[in-house]
């Protein structure tokens, strides 16, 4: 079995941050979501993966994984032109993946407890494709599907207007080889888009059999700023264990779970977990809250900070209460007088405020 990773696209909810950085490779818990696909993936037994990325952040993509922590998996770079739909980077990935069953699996998505048992169903019962559904609120924003009573798919419906379900497409599904020809038959959507729900609809109109899987744990999708901030805070609940590496001054309190890295100075601070904090960070007369995640080489100072997304390499200085936040690398914020209100920042890298 092979699997194909989803990692193109432009971010562009992510905008600023994804002016500079692919969303694949922003950071929950201080770690790239694409990474957290590719440990699930080999977790699950395929060690043949393709990504699929676009020519303009595919370079950046190539350059992390190859120096990331490593996989034991064979991992090939599949260039998608442009972002035309699902089903055309499946179209796009056909040559890699010949006649082989895959897994696909969107390379902004996080999953509980990944998808072994997912695939080892799929290799169990053997349908034609196997679909993982979660219950949402809203089905209204995804592709929904309706099921008999045995699980087996009856239809799908991309962002159906009145739903029939509340089982929304998760960020992965399985297939056999006759995906390819249900691809071939469709037409692209109203939005110019070659649709999975359509190659998926096509292949129940063919005869095959597609199943589902219904997702118990957390699905997050991360592709807004408010969707990281939550992606981070319960990968910080679920995963997170106690660590303590860098140098503790005895004026400072380290309470619950945290995670801070060798390298790190903590002086006259606070920092309450869940909170993990990278190597070579500076933390002096502060508070650092709950559900925050900061990456190396930051400096911290006189500052209070919770439920936010820091990445590597930034300043922060007389800020008495930012909440909410992602700020890029390199960025710099500090408060020029005091005001008595909290902040909530959205900074892409290489900025410079004063508030």
């Amino acid at each position: 079995m092979k699997a194909i990773v989803l990692s193109g696209g432009k971010g562009t909810r992510l905008k600023p941050m994804t002016h500079t950085t692919a969303k694949q490779l922003l950071p929950v818990a201080n770690k790239p979501i694409l990474f957290y696909v590719l440990d699930q993936i080999v977790e699950s037994g395929i060690e043949d993966i393709g990504i699929i990325i676009s020519p303009e952040t595919g370079e950046e993509i190539r350059k992390a994984v190859e120096n990331g922590p490593g996989w034991k998996a064979k991992i090939t770079y599949i260039v998608q032109a442009s972002p035309a739909g699902l089903a055309h980077a499946v179209k796009t990935a056909q040559g890699f993946l010949g006649d082989s069953q895959f897994l696909m699996f969107l390379g902004d998505n996080l999953i509980q407890d990944g998808v072994k048992k997912f695939v080892a169903e799929f290799q169990s019962k053997s349908p034609d494709a196997l679909v993982l559904l979660k219950e949402v609120e809203d089905a209204r924003l995804f592709g929904v599907a309706e099921l008999d009573e045995s699980g087996k798919i009856l239809r799908l419906v991309e962002k159906p207007k009145e739903p029939k379900s509340n089982l929304a497409l998760v960020g992965a599904y399985l297939f056999k080889p006759d995906i390819h020809k249900a691809i071939g038959r469709i037409k692209p959507s109203g939005r110019g888009e070659l649709e999975i729900t359509d190659a998926i609809q096509e292949m129940l109109n063919m005869g095959r059999r597609v199943d589902s899987h219904i997702l118990q744990g957390w699905w997050l999708d991360t592709g807004k700023k408010d969707d990281m901030l939550e992606a981070n805070r319960v990968v910080l609940d679920d995963l997170l264990k106690r660590s303590i590496a860098g140098a503790i001054d005895k004026d400072s309190h380290i309470e619950g779970r945290v995670a801070i890295s060798e390298g790190t100075v903590i002086e006259s601070s606070t920092v309450r977990g869940p909170v993990i904090i990278a190597g070579d960070c500076r933390i002096v007369n502060s508070f650092v809250g709950p559900y925050t995640s900061i990456d190396a080489g930051t400096v911290i100072e006189n500052s209070s900070i919770h439920h936010s997304i820091i990445l590597g390499n930034c300043r922060i200085r007389d800020m008495e209460n930012l909440i909410d936040s992602i700020m890029g690398r390199n960025t710099s914020v500090s408060k020029c007088k005091a005001i008595s209100r909290s902040t909530k920042l959205f900074v892409g890298d290489d900025s410079s405020l004063e508030l």
